[in-house]
Parts: structure tokens; sequence; C-alpha cells
């Protein structure tokens, strides 16, 4: 039970910091736009950026505070495939004009026809990772 209600915690706050970013930038908060703006050309807007991934960072930390218990991350593949993976993901961003962020948590709540197949791609994408890797590789 105790990790269903940080999970809707969680989910409840992602909703609710998509809405305030959209509400007084007018921005999406997709993790891929934010960052990729950080890079050369900077974006003028780089304040609030930076302050956005910083809290991506440090949100382990403050969960640590609260529940004082850390997240738990497991990477149980080789550091090749994370490696050939975040290429492919990163492609895949670009490809999409967007992240699963963007496209799943704002693009869907705003109906968007671009977002619902973007979506739908992450996800059967991710169905057939999971399964190639569990029961093809055997990782």
């Amino acid at each position: 039970m105790h990790d269903f209600i940080l999970a809707l915690l969680g989910g409840a706050m992602i909703g609710l910091a998509a809405v305030l970013l959209m509400a007084t930038n007018g921005s999406i908060m997709g993790i891929s736009g934010i960052a990729s703006r950080l890079l050369p050309p900077v974006a003028e807007d780089w304040k609030w950026r930076l302050a956005f991934l910083a809290g991506v960072v440090l949100a382990p930390v403050l969960m640590l505070q609260v529940s004082g218990t850390k997240p738990m991350v497991q990477i149980s593949n080789s550091l090749p495939l994370l490696i050939v993976g975040g290429f492919v993901m990163g492609f895949g961003t670009v490809f999409g004009n967007g992240c699963t962020s963007g496209h799943g948590v704002c693009g869907l709540s705003r109906f968007s026809v671009r977002s619902i197949i973007a979506t739908g791609v992450f996800m059967l994408s991710a169905f057939a990772t999971v399964f190639i890797t569990r029961h093809v590789i055997g990782a």
C-alpha cells in the first residue's frame, strides 16, 4: 500500500508540474525539449530549464528525506546494450519530435493525434523490447 501511495503522489506531482509549466510558461513538460535547449545555442529561458532539470536530479534526495527510503533503481543489462539503447532513444526523441514525457503526459492530455500515435509507438516498442530481451536474448 505504501508503494501505491508514493506512486499516486508521484503521478499527481508530475501532472501538477505539467499543468503549472503550461500555465506559467506555455511550455510542454518534455524532458528532451527542456534539456536540448540547454545545449548550444542555449535558449534565452535557460534558467528555468536548468532549475527544472536540477529538480529532476534532486527528487530522489527529497524522497529519501520524506520517506526514509531511496528509489530502487535496477540496471540489469550490459553496458554496450545500454549505450545502444541510449542512442536509439535519442534518435527516437528527435525523429518523434519529443519524448515520452512530452507526448505521453502533455500530448495525450491535450488529445494531440501526433502524441497519441507517438505514445502508442513508444509503448509497442517497450513491449517488444521487454519480450525480446527476456524471451529471445535471455537477458
